[in-house]
């Protein structure tokens, strides 16, 4: 039955679930490339305690949420059958919501034109989302945004903390999760919580034990259409149920609203309590006026003094490694920090081992905020005032330098091109430089030159390589100091998702436009030398890690999506840009300006000059052959090296196995006991970097290692004592963190914790063993591949329960036959 009629209640119908699933599985069939394509992950969970019903989560990816023809907005959305066959939503979350600025429609100007008051602000607290539903039978779902906690891996532990903190509250109020699941079945709604308990996972802001638990901040309708209850309602349901509330309050008007935010940010808490920011509930019509007003949410996130802290836990984590910490902004106060952080580190040794997994990093910051006197707030808004305002971003007029970071094929120079038609930016293509001599040396004098006539310029390289960021921003300040840089940082990780489908985009760009590129000319060169460089520059890609150099120095990093079309890349960077420095962009060009940026773009590019990029070449053309940044490639000698690999000592890896599933159940750990009483543990184990075999897909990194094979056997050649076919070509510590496996096969994910080394492999990995002599080791890349893309496995077991584990390593080559 529906509850009380002071409540917003609706029904679902059958037939329009219907219709959104078949939509939501059309949409997990669809591949194609460019504009429309669209990528929706199903994942089907067991339901404990309900004798084999099953819920389906739905996912789309982050930036296809801005799209305007998804069969649904819901983030975090689960469906199911009932008994009777019939369809039906078991969970629904918030549409998905975006910071102020971010899209078209947060934009001020739309949020001012477009919605109406009165407007309710909840505060953002900082921890992780939990929906609660209940399904027939009185059964209580607790998910987290894609998991029901059915399966054992990352995001599921959330679920489970989840449904702990249920269990806690509904004892405050003496009710039971069976009481729970019949009230919200009956309202056909979701309770929407924040988990925040920093004794499970601790995020940026502090949570006393006493103000741990689940934080109730808006209840759903589960229907196709977004319908959420007011927050007076929200908060008498969290009453009665014993759950936390989330605090609101309402501003009838946008005026207020915009000045209250604005006090806010200057110190970055509300009520004396430092928060993240705001989220803004309020009514919006989608169509011109008299449109009909819908529920409608988006965010207004503080920057700082949150992203200092992120910063000095960065370092921390840095300084507990082993390695130096780097960081750009704050650059006084952390040092300070950090002088401060290393006396405790050294005082007690537990809180780094503490700190490497998560824990103790909000009472680290405390006592140093503490010893100082001093806010988070206090800090940022005093060097503000010593600045004087000249360093802020919005005081910026000249000297910005966008550093595309992109693969081929990714649409850099479309979005380049129609960058200088909006705005007269200079633009300088890394391609139009001619000869092999000091290349990198010559892109950035026609940099420096470029910024003495244009307040902003592109550097349009792929700088898909930290070194190559490294070099720009060093060669660049060198003449220019007061140079500022923005990453146009086209996304492609993680790796196993992603590339797939970057694969069939880009390549689907390049084979059509033929020859009409300065470094791959499709209309002559054979398909696979194209893929082959084109696995090059995949291979070689390195995401931006904004917490370590060279990537540090950038004031701001705007992710793209390769897949996405140049024309809604070109609206993402400048509507970013337009935020960040105002003087540079005063306004936003309207979407007929973009079109026309776009059109022109793609109309007027012709290539002048073109480059060979093959690692092949006749006998005539082989002594000048380079793989593109000047260098000659090697040779991979191909008939003699098998693979290169990171060799681990045996003894290590075997008693920390024994050691983890010592302490697992029998059924976990009989895998493990099989391959041990049947003799099919490897002998020895090793982390393969590259095999021959991936030599075309990954030519850069057999190329690289050959190098320094080659110099080994040279400098060994000297030293008759020392020769040997496999020499040291370095060492790399290795983390063991998780062990995957099947009825076949075991191995071990792992991170490579020395920079130098690459994996050609998706998943670094140690391959522990084979259930039976006719199944290869191989085989752990295609296990891991399904872990990754639907958590299919038959068992995993972290390292991590006790800390993670690391081991050292020696690179060597693998000679054919041995």
């Amino acid at each position: 039955m529906a509850p009380q009629s002071s409540v917003p209640y609706a029904a679902q119908d059958a037939q329009e679930v219907a219709a959104l699933v078949k939509g939501l599985e059309a949409s997990t069939k669809k591949h194609g490339g460019g504009k429309n394509s669209l990528t929706c992950k199903k994942h089907t969970f067991d339901v404990a305690g309900t004798g084999g019903v099953t819920v389906d989560s739905w996912q789309f990816r982050d930036w296809d949420y801005k799209r305007r023809d998804l069969p649904t907005y819901a983030r975090g959305l689960f469906t199911y059958r009932r008994k009777d066959g019939t369809p039906e939503i078991a969970t629904r979350g918030y549409d998905k919501f975006f910071n102020v600025g971010e899209v078209h429609e947060t934009n001020w100007e739309n949020v001012v034109s477009m919605t109406k008051g009165p407007y309710e602000l909840s505060v953002k607290e900082n921890g992780c989302i939990i929906f609660i539903s209940g399904l027939e039978g009185d059964k209580l779902l607790v998910c987290s945004k894609h998991s029901t906690g059915a399966r054992d891996n990352v995001d599921l532990s959330h679920a489970a903390a989840g449904e702990r903190w249920v269990d806690k509250h509904l004892k405050t109020v003496g009710k039971k999760k069976a009481d729970l699941a019949r009230e919200l079945r009956e309202r056909n709604v979701t309770a929407v919580a924040e988990l925040c308990d920093d004794s499970f996972e601790e995020h940026v802001l502090a949570y006393e034990p006493k103000d741990a638990g689940l934080y109730i901040h808006g209840i759903n309708l589960n229907l196709p259409d977004f319908a959420t209850y007011p927050g007076e309602l929200v908060h008498e349901f969290a009453d009665e149920w014993g759950f936390k509330k989330a605090q609101y309050l309402i501003k009838d008007d946008i005026d207020s609203m915009k000045k209250f935010l604005s006090d806010c940010a200057e110190t970055g808490s509300y009520a004396g309590r430092d928060t993240e920011g705001f989220v803004i509930r309020s009514r919006r019509r989608h169509s011109g006026e008299g449109g009909n007003y819908q529920d409608w949410f988006f965010k207004y996130k503080f920057e700082e003094p949150y992203l200092m802290y992120r910063q000095w836990r960065e370092a921390t984590k840095a300084v507990i490694s082993g390695k130096p910490p780097r960081f750009k902004k704050h650059q006084k106060i952390t040092e300070q920090y950090l002088q401060y952080a290393r006396r405790q580190l050294a005082k007690d040794s537990s809180i780094g081992e503490a700190y490497k997994q998560n824990h103790g990093i909000i009472a680290l910051r405390n006592g140093f905020l503490n010893q100082m006197g001093l806010k988070g707030s206090d800090i940022t808004r005093q060097e503000d005032q010593e600045a004087g305002g000249d360093s802020s971003p919005d005081a910026v007029t000249r000297d910005l330098i966008l550093l595309p970071i992109a693969s081929i094929g990714c649409g850099k120079t479309t979005v380049a091109i129609a960058l200088t038609k909006l705005f007269g930016w200079g633009h300088v293509q890394n391609d139009n430089i001619t000869g092999k001599q000091n290349r990198p040396k010559q892109f950035c004098t026609l940099i420096t030159n470029t910024l003495a006539d244009h307040p902003v310029m592109i550097a349009d390289r792929n700088n898909h390589q930290r070194r190559e960021r490294k070099q720009v921003m060093d060669d660049v300040l060198q003449i220019v100091p007061g140079a500022r840089f923005v990453a146009l940082h086209y996304i492609h990780d993680p790796k196993p998702q992603m590339l797939p489908k970057i694969r069939q985009v880009t390549q689907e760009r390049i084979f059509a436009r033929g020859d009409n590129h300065q470094t791959i000319q499709a209309g002559t060169k054979s398909r696979s030398d194209i893929l082959g460089i084109m696995e090059g520059f995949l291979g070689r890609f390195e995401p931006v890690n904004p917490y370590a150099a060279p990537d540090d120095g950038f004031d701001q990093i705007i992710d793209l999506d390769v897949a996405a079309s140049s024309r809604e890349n070109l609206e993402t960077v400048v509507s970013s840009l337009h935020k960040m420095y105002p003087k540079l962009v005063p306004k936003m060009p309207t979407d007929e300006d973009f079109d026309k940026a776009i059109e022109a773009a793609l109309s007027d590019y012709k290539p002048d000059i073109k480059h060979d990029l093959s690692f092949k070449s006749n006998k005539r053309d082989r002594g000048s052959n380079t793989n593109g940044i000047g260098v000659e490639p090697s040779q991979p000698k191909a008939s003699k090296l098998e693979y290169f690999c990171i060799k681990l000592p045996t003894n290590d890896v075997l008693s920390t196995l024994d050691k983890l599933f010592s302490r697992e159940s029998p059924e976990t750990a009989r895998m493990y006991r099989q391959l041990q009483q049947s003799r099919r543990l490897q002998p020895a184990f090793h982390v393969t970097l590259i095999h021959r075999a991936s030599v075309k897909s990954h030519p850069e990194i057999w190329s690289h290692l050959s190098d320094i094979h080659a110099k080994a056997l040279s400098e060994a050649s000297h030293n008759p004592s020392a020769q040997t076919p496999d020499p040291l070509l370095g060492k790399c510590r290795v983390r063991l963190e998780r062990v995957i496996w099947d009825e076949r096969v075991m191995c071990i994910v792992v991170r490579l914790l020395d920079e130098g080394w690459e994996t050609a492999n998706s998943i670094a990995h140690i391959t522990v063993g084979t259930a039976h002599q006719d199944i290869k080791p191989k085989e752990s890349n295609e296990l891991l591949q399904r872990w990754m893309e639907s958590g299919s496995q038959t068992g995993i077991a972290d390292f991590g329960v006790a800390g993670h584990v690391e081991v050292h390593g020696s690179v060597r080559a693998v000679m054919q036959g041995r």
